[in-house]
C-alpha cells in the first residue's frame, strides 16, 4: 500500500461519512444497496438522493421486488430525481439481474458492464465498495483531488485518462472500496472546490498544488460553451370536476415514460402565435402571465402556459387525472412548475 493510501485510510477511519448505504466498519456491503445509490448519486447530491434511496429500499427492499414492479410506479417513485434514463436503466437492469443471474450481482466490472445502464465508473464503484476487488474508481469528487495531487495541468474533460492513470497509482490492492470511498469523502468534505480545507487534510504533505499555493487553480476546466435556449407552450386543461388532462412522454427521449402536461415541442424557433395549433383539444385557452423557466443540462427552457376547461373526452394517447391524484404521477420538475404555475392563476 503507497504512503498516500495508508494516510488517507487512516484519516478515512475516523471522518468518514455516514451514509445510508454505506456498509458500517466490519460488515459485508449489500450489492444492492451500493449499486442503487451509485445509480441515483451519479449527476446528483448526496442530500437530494438520500430520501429517495430510503423510499426505494422501503417499496423494494430486494433487487427482485424492484424487477417486478411496473414500470409506471417505478417512474413515479423517482418522479423530481432528474435524469430519468436512469430510472429506466435502474428498472432494466434489475430485471436482468433477476431473470438471468438469480438475483445476484456480478463481482466484476466487465460482469456489470454487460448490465444495462452501467459505464466504467459505476462498474468500478460498485466492485470496489460492494465485493471489495480492487478497480479504480474517479468520479468528480476524486478527478478534483488527484489533478491537486498532481498539478495536472491539462483541462479537463481531456485530462480524464491521465487522472485515472494517477488514480490507479496510488489505489491499495486491499481496502480498495474503503479507499474509493475515502477519495470520495475527502473531495466532498475538504478537498473543496472553493477554500479547500488542506491544513485537514491527510494528502497535505504530498499535494504539489498545496504546496505551490495553487490548491483552487485545479482541476483546469476549459471555458464553459453558452447554454442554447428552446422555447415552447404547455395546456393546463381542466374540467369541470377538477380532472387534469395529462399524457405519458415517449420511453425514448428526453423525459422519456414521464407524464407531462400536453405541449408543443420545445425548440429554439418557437412561435408563440403558431402555439395553439397544437393543443390537445379545441377549446377557449387563455394564456397566462409570465412564464416557466427550467434548466435542463444541455439547454435553458421557457415555457408560455395556457390554461382553459373542457366537457369532452381525453384525446388519444392522454388522459384526465384527478386533482388530488396529480401530484403522485411521474411527473418530472419542470411539469411539477407548470402545474404550480397555472394553479397560482387559476379563478384570477
Amino acid at each position: 500500500m503507497t504512503a498516500p493510501a495508508t494516510k488517507l485510510l487512516k484519516w478515512y477511519d475516523r471522518h468518514r461519512r455516514h451514509l445510508p448505504w454505506r456498509a458500517a466498519p466490519g460488515v459485508v456491503a449489500d450489492p444492492y444497496a451500493v449499486w442503487l445509490s451509485e445509480i441515483m448519486l451519479q449527476q446528483t447530491t448526496v442530500p437530494a438522493v438520500k430520501p429517495y434511496y430510503e423510499k426505494f429500499l422501503g417499496l423494494w427492499p430486494r433487487v427482485e421486488d424492484l424487477a417486478a414492479a411496473a414500470t409506471d410506479d417505478v417512474m413515479r417513485a423517482w418522479a423530481g430525481l432528474g435524469y430519468y434514463s436512469r430510472a429506466r436503466n435502474l428498472h432494466a437492469c434489475a430485471k436482468v439481474v433477476a431473470s438471468e443471474h438469480g438475483g445476484r450481482f456480478p463481482d466484476t466490472e466487465d460482469g456489470f458492464r454487460a448490465l444495462p445502464g452501467i459505464g466504467p465508473y459505476t462498474a468500478a464503484a460498485i466492485t470496489a465498495i460492494a465485493f471489495g476487488k480492487r478497480a479504480v474508481v474517479v468520479d468528480g469528487n476524486v478527478e478534483r483531488v488527484v489533478t491537486r495531487l498532481f498539478t495536472i495541468a491539462e483541462p479537463m474533460p481531456r485530462a480524464k485518462p491521465l487522472v485515472r492513470e494517477k488514480t490507479d497509482t496510488l489505489t491499495p490492492q486491499k481496502r480498495a472500496g474503503d479507499f474509493a470511498q475515502a477519495m470520495m469523502d475527502l473531495g466532498a468534505t475538504l478537498c473543496s472546490p472553493r477554500r479547500p480545507a488542506c491544513s485537514l487534510c491527510p494528502f497535505s504533505a504530498d499535494c504539489q498544488a498545496h504546496a505551490e499555493g495553487r490548491a483552487e487553480e485545479f482541476p483546469v476546466k476549459l471555458p464553459k460553451a453558452e447554454r442554447p435556449s428552446r422555447s415552447g407552450a404547455a395546456f393546463f386543461l381542466r374540467r369541470k370536476d377538477g380532472s387534469v388532462l395529462v399524457r405519458t412522454r415517449p420511453d425514448k427521449g428526453l423525459l422519456g415514460g414521464m407524464t407531462e402536461i400536453p405541449g408543443t415541442e420545445w425548440s429554439k424557433d418557437f412561435k408563440l402565435a403558431d402555439a395553439l395549433l397544437s393543443a390537445p383539444l379545441a377549446a377557449d385557452w387563455k394564456k397566462l402571465p409570465g412564464h416557466v423557466v427550467h434548466v435542463f443540462t444541455h439547454f435553458a427552457l421557457r415555457l408560455t402556459v395556457f390554461v382553459a376547461l373542457h366537457e369532452g373526452k381525453a384525446p388519444k394517447g392522454a388522459r384526465f387525472v384527478k386533482d388530488q391524484l396529480l401530484d403522485d404521477e411521474a411527473l418530472p420538475s419542470v411539469m411539477r412548475k407548470v402545474i404550480e404555475h397555472a394553479r397560482r392563476f387559476e379563478g384570477k
